[in-house]
């Protein structure tokens, strides 16, 4: 018998995003903190989808060297240095929303400084997003 290629990708794809995965966390939460010497270790997979999961992207980010797929790897390592590895706790760009809903929810599931990180957020539209996290979720 043999198994279809879409079951066999599905397959890969949960297996990869379970081997990236920490523990679950309430809604809105960080968990871990900097431990390292300069808190810039972290390795990250970010995600961003849209409401009730109609579209879904996402990248890896590996810190300090800035490494993975992310566009503005550079830059979101240096936002997530200031914010200690806490994507919570990112000061993101200070320009203006419109009021328009549609829902996006952003993720971070990796460590950082050999602890887990487990953070995720859903924000009225991508521009409030951009806001809140700055280049870190820019992808």
């Amino acid at each position: 018998m043999s198994v279809p290629r879409t079951t066999v990708a599905a397959a890969a794809t949960a297996a990869a995003l379970f081997a990236l995965a920490s523990p679950p966390a309430a809604a809105d939460e960080w968990q871990g903190s900097s431990g390292g010497v300069d808190g810039t270790d972290g390795r990250f997979f970010l995600t961003v989808s849209g409401a009730q999961n109609t579209w879904i992207r996402g990248v890896q980010l590996s810190c300090p060297e800035g490494g993975g797929h992310h566009p503005h790897a550079s830059e979101a390592c240096t936002t997530l240095h200031r914010a200690k590895g806490d994507p919570g706790r990112v000061a993101g760009a200070g320009h203006q929303c419109t009021r328009e809903y549609d829902p996006v929810t952003a993720t971070a599931e990796g460590n950082w400084n050999g602890r887990p990180v487990v953070w995720h957020k859903t924000f009225p539209n991508a521009c409030a997003l951009d806001v809140a996290t700055g280049p870190v979720f820019r992808f």
